[in-house]
């Protein structure tokens, strides 16, 4: 006899889970969409992007501020700047101060790349949210707030 399995969600669409990964799963299609035609993946998008803003208010931006601007784990972060760097979006140059670090700075191939991308994503982002109407602040706020209380320190 088989073991009758319990679930504390009714249905599927009473697990937040559930619904946050459905969610996911169709807004990173959309966002594969617009990006694979500028020949970046998701994961190079969010970097430059990080190496971009990071960019605006300091010149001398390291693999660490890259990795700490995304959340990401460092060594993913190395490997696909390597893979950045390989298509000329961005340069690795010497630190002024730190010798362990380099300086990581976008091309100005990388830089219109980049502007591009910014434009399709937002465009995007716009689209796919934008049945939220009012209560896209909102759930942008719930966003937030799941975010800074699931960190791990």
């Amino acid at each position: 006899m088989t073991k009758k399995i319990e679930f504390k969600f009714k249905s599927p669409d009473d697990s937040p889970g559930y619904l946050l990964g459905q969610l996911t799963l169709l807004w990173q299609r959309k966002q594969k969409k617009v990006l694979d035609p500028l020949n970046l993946t998701q994961t190079q998008f969010v970097l430059l992007a990080a190496l971009g803003w990071l960019s605006r208010e300091n010149e001398n931006v390291t693999q660490v501020d890259i990795a700490n601007q995304g959340n990401a784990d460092r060594m993913m972060v190395s490997k696909v700047l390597r893979t950045l760097e390989e298509k000329k979006f961005i340069s690795r140059q010497e630190h002024p101060t730190d010798t362990r670090a380099k300086v990581i700075k976008l091309t100005d191939e990388g830089a219109n790349v980049l502007q591009t991308a910014l434009t399709a994503v937002e465009k995007a982002d716009i689209d796919f949210f934008s049945t939220l109407g009012d209560d896209l602040t909102a759930f942008n706020r719930c966003m937030i707030h799941l975010t800074e209380q699931n960190k791990e320190e």
